[in-house]
């Protein structure tokens, strides 16, 4: 019975519904066979069995020889095996030539497709405080050259920052520019000036100014993370964009050192590093 099961599921594979496998597979037991011993045998349903006789015949797989009672009979499985192989050819060589048609359809517009993109896709909206902060240490790792920040409270990243350090000392390492912008209130405030002194040392420029407009970070000129304050709700209602836009990054840049110039170091010695004005 196993046997017989995975003949009938291979013929099925090569094309043959499940009840013509078993009436072929019945038919070749013997020379013919009547339509009513058919069923029996092959354990069909009488009133399928005549289809499915015809369905081989049509196919070639079967023949019929009228008289009295009409009987059938297989062909040889060789020949079968031959004819079902050819009409599976057949089907993959049209699939193949559907297949080459599609090609040569669609893959002009994938291409086409990689030169648009979503007018916003280089937009990403943030508002829940721990992908924010998993977005600020991103921006951070992937500077290379410059890193510029507008440092207002709440800060994002934990008070030792011990990532944002090591970014500093990369950077500074290998001759890039970090320069922070703080309020003139962060002096005020011991647990601030520690963390600026921690990372004046490790070469970060820190300046002051009275007021920043927003919470900003710049990477290299090209990526950008700030807040964006609600104006109805408050300062406890904001909205976070990070961008990767070098147009948008540049004119921002500008805007960094425009206040940078007009801000003044620490009033404390030693706060900021030699060089800074």
């Amino acid at each position: 019975m196993e046997l017989e099961d995975r003949t009938i599921n291979d013929l099925m594979s090569l094309g043959l519904a499940r009840y013509e496998a078993r009436v072929y597979l019945t038919l070749i037991r013997r020379g013919s066979y009547t339509a009513a011993e058919v069923a029996r045998e092959a354990d069909v349903p009488r009133q399928r069995v005549y289809d499915v006789l015809d369905a081989l015949v049509r196919r070639q797989l079967a023949t019929t020889h009228p008289g009295r009672v009409a009987t059938y009979s297989a062909v040889t499985p060789e020949l079968a095996l031959a004819r079902l192989m050819a009409v599976q050819r057949e089907s993959v060589d049209r699939l193949e030539r559907v297949s080459q048609g599609l090609t040569g359809l669609l893959q002009p517009l994938w291409f086409q497709g990689r030169e648009h993109t979503d007018p916003l896709d280089y937009i990403e909206i943030l508002r829940d405080p721990k992908a924010i902060a998993e977005r600020f240490a991103d921006i951070q790792r992937q500077a290379q050259r410059e890193l510029l920040t507008f440092c207002k409270p709440p800060f994002v990243a934990p008070a030792e920052n011990t990532e944002g350090m090591e970014v500093v000392r990369r950077l500074h390492r290998a001759g890039g520019t970090v320069r922070a912008l703080y309020l003139d209130a962060a002096l005020d405030d011991p647990e601030t000036v520690e963390h600026v002194r921690r990372f004046a040392a490790a070469g970060e420029e820190a300046r002051f100014a009275s007021e920043l407009p927003l919470k900003l970070v710049i990477a290299d000129a090209s990526l950008v993370l700030c807040d964006m304050p609600d104006p109805v709700a408050g300062a406890d209602s904001t909205t976070t964009l990070f961008i990767e836009h070098p147009a948008l990054a540049g004119c921002l840049r500008l805007a960094f050192h425009t206040v940078w110039e007009d801000a003044a170091p620490g009033r404390e010695p030693g706060l900021v590093p030699r060089g800074a004005r």
